[in-house]
């Protein structure tokens, strides 16, 4: 391919995984932006999130067989339209039920892109480079999205409120929409490849994965243990993938190889990717969590996610520039090491810490999550590959629940981790606060002052000074807590690189000794 054809066929890529990017982290990134005109309360707010990722946690799973039997072309051209359409409705709702649909069929439309994203990338690379410098871009780009909305969503708001948000995802689905008509990806040979059981198999498994994700969305939010329908999604959920478990495990040619799947390389490979996204959880939840706590906004973390978009960027290309076979260990070594570091480093925050103060530590963090994953993707598929083309679509599953599902329950588990330690460590703060200290009596007396004027009670004066002493707690209770996270992860990523280096170690000694043994062999 031509270079001006090639930089094309990238910038279609890029423009693919950011629209579909943006549409995924728009509402992240702004639920409280949200409430207002939706006239939603902020656990409410959190189901547009759920609707989203309900359809789209397991849709290319079927994706990859409905490309494989209708072709490529018309498989990006009906995506992409239907993209657009759904884009330009999000336009006209002024209601959150209309929201909540819209976001449902948005997750179905959004599917495809990701899908393209990728396909675009590795057309503009010869066979040797696809799952090197192509794979290491497209990941690459996808990572980008969630910084980049982080950085324009305040000056859209600003410009046009909700709708400036809505208008961005119409703009870039046009645009997408365009590319897509402009550059065709190369055809590849039909084959009919869907069976009817396919069908029956994928519902099952829609529905368990769908259900997974509005439990991790949304249990943090009604907690647990707490809502009776979290229960009953959960039952849902195991009911319908085990009877998609024991449909495919008695048919001739499943749609997933369950029997691959649990095999211990596999099992090996997807626990490694399943703890990078609880690891990287550090930045897309817990690190911004953490300056919502102490009372800043999106408008004030433009500096830091411009330096993480940017760390994110120079990981990706310097993971392009590096990767080849056999360099995957000393990569992730790398990658958990900065990881570890960066968490480590911002595990000392306090209520005076801000965005410049984590600049380092997030920007190690955004390094080491560009070079794990290509590495990680590339060997997988490969492993894939050594069984045969059929296995494809299995190793598509790993990689696609690690990623999504792993994503959310990331962000789950460590929000969930947050409340607790932070409800133990408010215990321990206000045990040791009695209003016979004279240090607690006149710290409420100074924060009561500031209402002397209008307060003339005694009493309601000292009872909104205790109040506010009450809020700082509270906030001292969350820094710490979120103290405990970072370190935990930071532990998680020294763990990680310690097991990967026992591996190594193992490994080179088990080839040693086979050398030893055939060496021994041939004197013989």
């Amino acid at each position: 391919m031509p270079p001006a054809r090639a930089a094309a066929y990238m910038a279609a890529s890029t423009l693919l995984a950011l629209t579909q990017g943006f549409g995924m982290n728009l509402v992240a990134a702004n639920i409280p932006q949200l409430q207002g005109p939706f006239g939603a309360t902020s656990a409410e707010a959190v189901w547009l999130m759920a609707a989203y990722m309900a359809p789209n946690a397991s849709l290319s799973i079927a994706l990859i067989k409905i490309r494989n039997q209708y072709g490529l072309r018309h498989f990006a051209e009906l995506g992409i339209a239907v993209f657009l359409v759904v884009t330009v409705l999000h336009v006209f709702i002024t209601d959150l039920q209309s929201a909540l649909v819209l976001r449902f069929f948005a997750g179905i439309a959004a599917a495809p892109l990701s899908s393209l994203g990728f396909l675009y990338m590795l057309e503009a690379f010869s066979p040797a480079r696809k799952l090197t410098v192509g794979l290491s871009l497209a990941l690459t780009n996808i990572a980008l999205a969630a910084p980049l909305t982080r950085i324009i969503s305040p000056p859209l708001i600003a410009l046009g409120n909700v709708r400036g948000l809505l208008i961005l995802e119409v703009g870039l689905s046009m645009l997408a929409f365009a590319a897509i008509y402009l550059l065709p990806l190369t055809p590849i040979p039909r084959a009919k490849v869907i069976e009817k059981l396919d069908v029956v198999s994928y519902l099952f498994i829609a529905i368990g994965f769908g259900t997974a994700a509005v439990i991790l969305v949304t249990g943090r939010t009604y907690w647990w243990l707490e809502a009776q329908w979290i229960g009953e999604l959960l039952v849902v959920m195991i009911a319908s993938l085990t009877i998609a478990a024991v449909l495919e495990l008695n048919r001739e040619r499943p749609l997933i190889d369950l029997r691959w799947l649990v095999s211990r390389d596999v099992l090996h490979f997807a626990a490694v990717l399943t703890l990078f996204r609880l690891m990287l959880a550090e930045q897309t939840a817990v690190a911004g969590n953490f300056f919502q706590i102490i009372g800043l906004q999106n408008e004030q973390l433009v500096g830091l996610y411009t330096v993480v978009a940017l760390a994110t960027a120079a990981g990706g290309l310097l993971c392009a520039a590096i990767i080849k076979p056999g360099r995957e260990p000393a990569i992730h070594m790398v990658a958990l090491l900065f990881i570890g570091v960066g968490a480590f480093l911002d595990s000392h925050a306090t209520n005076l810490t801000r965005p410049h103060e984590m600049y380092l530590s997030q920007a190690m963090i955004a390094v080491g999550g560009a070079l794990f994953l290509p590495p990680a993707m590339a060997s997988g598929f490969v492993m894939a590959l050594r069984k045969g083309p059929q296995y494809i679509l299995s190793f598509i599953v790993v990689f696609l629940v690690t990623q999504s599902l792993g994503g959310l329950a990331g962000s789950a588990i460590f929000g969930s981790f947050i409340t607790l330690r932070e409800k133990f460590h408010s215990n321990v703060l206000a045990q040791a606060m009695t209003l016979t200290d004279p240090l607690v009596a006149t710290r409420i007396s100074q924060l009561s002052a500031a209402y002397g004027r209008t307060i003339t009670d005694p009493a309601v004066l000292k009872a909104e000074g205790v109040a506010l002493l009450g809020q700082q707690v509270t906030r001292e209770a969350n820094v710490l807590a979120h103290n405990d996270a970072f370190f935990v992860i930071a532990l998680l990523a020294v763990a990680s690189a310690v097991a990967l280096a026992a591996h190594r170690i193992y490994v080179h000694m088990k080839e040693a000794s086979a050398r030893t043994s055939g060496e021994a062999a041939v004197e013989g």
